[in-house]
């Protein structure tokens, strides 16, 4: 497996990575992916695709680095996503071992994310990788 960070422009952030990210957040367009991409750099949003043996991309992580006073400084996971065909093939564990490093590069403190109640799956995984439960996320919609 090879994981590569990619740096905006990067063709390969819409050719290879949207498509495995849109199995997470199928509500995204190219048009509105892009403009996230050009608009959270500047809050440090940066994304890493896993590809397979054959060059394929079978996992996608968005990411950023994140400094406040809860935790000081943390590598906070905004997307972690491996491709339904390829899950259970040690993907995703390996996104995040590259997370990790970064994050231990960093000076961080720890490495967060949120996930949706529903998604037990994905919960199940996260206690595998010895990620604990630690706060309860609340949202109050706007529109």
């Amino acid at each position: 497996m090879k994981i590569i960070d990619l740096e905006p422009g990067d063709a390969r952030l819409t050719a290879d990575l949207l498509p495995v990210l849109l199995e997470l957040r199928p509500h995204l367009t190219e048009e509105l992916f892009l403009e996230i991409v050009t608009e959270a750099r500047g809050q440090g949003l940066r994304f890493t695709a896993a590809y397979d043996a054959d060059g394929v991309c079978v996992g996608a992580a968005g990411w950023r680095i994140v400094v406040n006073t809860s935790m000081v400084r943390s590598l906070y996971v905004d997307d972690l996503v491996t491709a339904a065909a390829t899950r259970s093939a040690g993907v995703g564990h390996e996104l995040l071992a590259h997370l990790e490093r970064h994050a231990l590069a960093a000076g961080c403190t720890a490495l967060t994310l949120e996930s949706g109640t529903q998604r037990t799956d994905a919960h199940r995984f996260y206690f595998r990788e010895r990620m604990a439960v630690t706060a309860f996320s609340f949202e109050k919609p706007l529109r």
